[in-house]
């Protein structure tokens, strides 16, 4: 294409060599950030063939799964007689001992993206002035092979074609009428526990779900039990990234809560006969569980979009855990405060879960303010740490609180709060607000269903007649109804 280019107008198309040798060394050195640039630029992007050829060598390692650096991409290139071609180890060396970091990656590849562009143009030109002059060919044939052309190249540039609304509509009917069929009314990815299952009509894709609560709550506990009864019951594959915990003791709860042996006596190994017995039948179970643990500390957002990435290409998964939020870095290139961190990994993973079309899970923490309030405790969307952004990314923000860890043994009802906790649905951006009260056995660190102690035909009646107020914070709200108009 670029000969053509040059024979036209005797000048060298554009192009910018340097920069395609900076993206290769950013590559080179940052394993993860192949996965920044997919679907931003190609093989075809670069002018040299030589970084067509590396570029390309460098796709093949990331589709293997295989960690990118200069080794890998040396032994790639020589294992397809191909290293010599591009200059040998001393041009790959040269490319990665040249860049210091791989900050500003996603412009550079901008950049090179849009010189590509006008190449690709240049070239359409040049095809069509050639067809133009010839006099045998049709005018309207001439006509209809540069629209194509064109609209070839406008169509590749764009990141997601556009869809009419009649199309979008026909799909929307179609999975109404799919629900329609289903009997419990669950459209989402169910929890396995009823009641938040019937308000939220299970996890719906690409929510991005934030669960939080102070030290003691449960966080990793209710995100476990979802987690098994996703993967275990229904049988949809769960990735967990544990930032806090090592993967043993994921399994030593999940182990603990399954059997009902008490988790410290487990971990003491002092069990008796019929104990032994019931860790003996759990294993069965969990050796077929599709659950996917990954406690890698202080895991990036970059590492961690890559990861689940490759997890839903092997693997499908329908469901990601990440525990906790705070835990995760943005890299040392990320030159922000705390705030701005945030701000970035919760869009990131927002965008994660609609690039991936699943729920995500993401455990954070929230700020003192919550222990030195006065009243019921009850957290508040402005409890949430570190950035407003976690609020205003998520889809969905729960609120895990037990009165009974404050010494509230009585609710304002004088129902008993020893044993319960609740779910504070604080925000949910596509249905209803309120609380949900659940069991919690402490010596399990387990949540199960209770009986509600919502008069569900009151709150039904109430609902349909559209008397329950619109209503997101409950810090000082007695209702255990579920406020807004439910989902279903």
């Amino acid at each position: 294409m670029e000969n053509n280019i040059i024979e036209a107008y005797g000048k060298i198309p554009p192009q910018d060599t340097n920069l395609e040798k900076i993206v290769l060394g950013a590559l080179l050195i940052d394993n993860n950030a192949i996965n920044d640039v997919m679907g931003l630029i190609s093989a075809q992007t670069f002018y040299n063939p030589q970084h067509q050829t590396i570029f390309k060598a460098i796709l093949k390692l990331n589709v293997k799964g295989v960690v990118i650096d200069m080794l890998t991409v040396v032994q790639e290139l020589e294992s397809n007689k191909m290293l010599e071609s591009v200059g040998g180890v001393v041009y790959i060396a040269e490319l990665s001992e040249n860049v210091a970091t791989s900050a500003h990656l996603e412009t550079h590849c901008a950049i090179l993206q849009q010189k590509y562009i006008r190449r690709q143009l240049i070239h359409a030109g040049c095809e069509m002035q050639k067809i133009s002059y010839d006099e045998s060919m049709d005018v309207d044939v001439v006509m209809n092979k540069s629209e194509i052309e064109f609209f070839a190249i406008m169509e590749s540039s764009m990141k997601k074609d556009t869809q009419s609304i009649s199309d979008i509509a026909k799909r929307c009917i179609e999975e109404l009428e799919e629900r329609a069929k289903k009997m419990d009314r669950l459209i989402g990815l169910p929890t396995g526990f009823s009641e938040l299952d019937r308000v939220t009509a299970g996890l719906q894709s690409p929510d991005l779900i934030v669960v939080a609560g102070r030290p003691a709550m449960g966080k990793t506990a209710f995100c476990m039990g979802v987690a098994r009864n996703t993967a275990v019951d229904f049988k949809n594959p769960v990735a967990v990234f544990s930032l806090e915990m090592a993967d043993k003791q994921l399994g030593d709860r999940l182990i603990s809560a399954e059997t009902g042996v008490e988790l410290e006596k487990y971990r003491t190994g002092q069990l008796a006969d019929h104990e032994w017995q019931s860790v003996e039948r759990c294993v069965p179970i969990f050796e077929q569980a599709p659950i996917f643990i990954d406690d890698t500390p202080g895991i990036s957002i970059y590492e961690l979009r890559s990861k689940a990435r490759k997890l839903k290409r092997l693997h499908d998964i329908k469901l990601i855990v990440i525990d906790y939020l705070q835990l995760m870095t943005v890299g040392t290139a990320f030159n922000r405060n705390r705030e701005q961190e945030v701000s970035f990994i919760t869009r990131s993973l927002k965008e994660l879960a609609k690039e991936l079309d699943i729920p995500i899970i993401a455990l954070s923490q929230l700020n003192r303010s919550v222990e030195s309030r006065g009243g019921d405790k009850r957290p508040q969307l402005s409890d949430l740490r570190e950035s407003g952004a976690i609020e205003q990314d998520a889809d969905m923000v729960l609120f895990l609180h037990r009165p009974e860890y404050y010494g509230m043994l009585e609710d304002n009802e004088g129902n008993s709060t020893q044993g319960k906790a609740e779910i504070v649905i604080a925000k949910y951006r596509n249905g209803a607000t309120g609380i949900i009260n659940v069991g919690f056995t402490k010596k399990l660190a387990k949540f199960h269903d209770i009986i509600s102690d919502i008069d569900e035909f009151a709150v039904a009646s109430a609902i349909d007649k559209n008397d329950i107020p619109q209503n997101n914070d409950f810090a000082n709200s007695e209702s255990r109804e579920i406020k807004g108009n439910a989902p279903f």
